[in-house]
Order: structure tokens, then C-alpha cells, then sequence
């Protein structure tokens, strides 16, 4: 891969099994981690299927297997389904507010309670704060923490990147005693009301597997375009469609 004047080192990852689907294994292309990325390197990257955790930029190149696909909600055309419009009224007393990504010891300590009733098992669940924030934060992402809070306490930090052309929802995590008020769908919607007020076409969401309960979230933002093929189509009824 290159862009006009830098040619840019691709390495591939390990196989190692799917941490979504059984019986499947995985495997990533990165990019060097010795390549400088810009602002503009970073909206291409992204534009191209590309997501990043902390500094490492990477694109999923399993051995026998597609169903990994980057996808994203065009801001301009989306309609909030019954259920979301309900998740956004459940949610009203909510405060937002739009911090630097830093490091908090408020913050940490709700992460690690979420990833304690989540992910208990998972290699992110790790009491190291350094590798909390190397996980959220990069130099090149122009990232930003959203806040929210009920009556001044903090109970939800969604982490989110800008890029021209788009806005990305990186990760949410909050307090797991307000799991009924599907934090994570708000957070997304309130993404997407951003981006409407910042006349920003699209809200991407990461990857999206169509087998995976745990995505399935995703798929009722609508309409959903998808990567594939090096072009982004719509995605109707989990059905890739025309390209756009």
C-alpha cells in the first residue's frame, strides 16, 4: 500500500483462533508502526476499511474467512428505529460533555468495573493504567472523550476519533449497573447527532460480523454501508447491495 509520495509497510499478524466465531481463525494486516501517520493518512486509512487500538493501525486479513466488515452509518439519511428512539428518551436526564483524552482515575476505575463484569477473562482487563491509556489514546486521532454523567456522577466514557469526513466510535465503556439503558446504542446516537450538527457524512462503527450476537447491535443502525471489495456499499437487511 502507498499513498502519493511514501510507500507504506504492511506486516501480517500470527493465526490465531476467532475471539467471535467458533471454528474460525484470525489473522491482521498492520501497518508499520515505524510510518509516520498523519491526520490525512489516518481519514485514508480509515476510509479504507483501517481501524486502530492505541497507535496500531490494522485491517483484518483472516486465512479462510470474510465476515469481519468495516462499516458505518451515512449521518445525512439515517432514521432512528422505534427502539432507538426509545433508548434516546430513556436517556434524557443524561449530561454530555466533550473532554481530552487523558488519563483519570475516575475514568480508569469505572473502565476496569466494566471490563471486571464484561470481560472478565480478557487480556484487557488489566489493573496497568499505562496500558488502559495506550489503548484509548494516539497522537494522530484527534480523539476525544465523551462524558456522561447523572447528577455529576460519571457513568459512562465513550472514546471517539475525528477525521475528515467522519467521526469513529473507538470504544464505550460505563458503569454496568445502568446496563439497561443500552448505553452503548445512546452513545451512538449521540455520535450521529454530532455529526449532523458538524455536517460530517458518516459515523463509523468499526467491524461488524453478521454471524456475531455480540455485533448484532450494529445492524439496526440504518441505513449501513459496508467495505467490501475495496468499495463501500449499502448494506439492506444484512445484505450487501449496489455499491455506492
Amino acid at each position: 500500500m502507498s499513498t502519493a509520495h511514501n510507500p507504506i509497510k504492511l506486516f501480517e499478524t500470527v493465526i490465531d483462533e476467532c475471539p467471535y466465531l467458533d471454528d474460525k481463525q484470525s489473522a491482521s494486516i498492520l501497518v508499520d508502526p515505524d510510518h509516520q501517520v498523519d491526520q490525512n493518512l489516518f481519514a485514508l486509512l480509515s476510509r479504507s476499511g483501517f481501524r486502530r487500538s492505541g497507535e496500531m493501525l490494522y485491517s483484518p486479513k483472516c486465512p479462510s474467512c470474510k465476515a469481519c466488515i468495516s462499516v458505518r452509518i451515512p449521518t445525512a439519511e439515517f432514521k432512528a428505529s422505534r427502539g432507538q428512539k426509545r433508548v434516546w428518551r430513556k436517556n434524557l436526564d443524561i449530561k454530555v460533555s466533550i473532554e481530552d483524552v487523558s488519563f483519570k482515575e475516575e475514568h480508569f476505575q469505572l473502565y476496569m468495573k466494566y471490563q471486571h463484569a464484561r470481560h472478565p477473562e480478557s487480556s484487557m482487563c488489566d489493573e496497568d493504567p499505562k496500558k488502559y491509556l495506550s489503548f484509548i489514546k494516539s497522537e494522530f486521532s484527534r480523539s476525544k472523550f465523551l462524558c456522561l454523567t447523572i447528577n455529576d456522577e460519571l457513568i459512562g466514557v465513550s472514546v471517539l476519533d475525528q477525521f475528515k469526513g467522519g467521526l469513529s466510535a473507538v470504544y464505550t465503556f460505563f458503569d454496568p449497573e445502568y446496563s439497561q439503558r443500552s448505553i452503548g446504542t445512546y452513545a451512538i446516537l449521540y455520535l450521529i447527532k454530532l455529526a449532523k450538527l458538524r455536517e460530517i457524512p458518516h459515523v463509523y462503527l468499526g467491524y461488524w460480523i453478521k454471524q456475531s450476537s455480540k455485533m448484532s447491535y450494529k445492524s439496526k443502525f440504518k441505513p449501513l454501508q459496508g467495505y467490501i471489495d475495496r468499495k463501500w456499499v449499502s448494506i439492506n437487511n444484512n445484505t450487501p447491495q449496489q455499491p455506492t
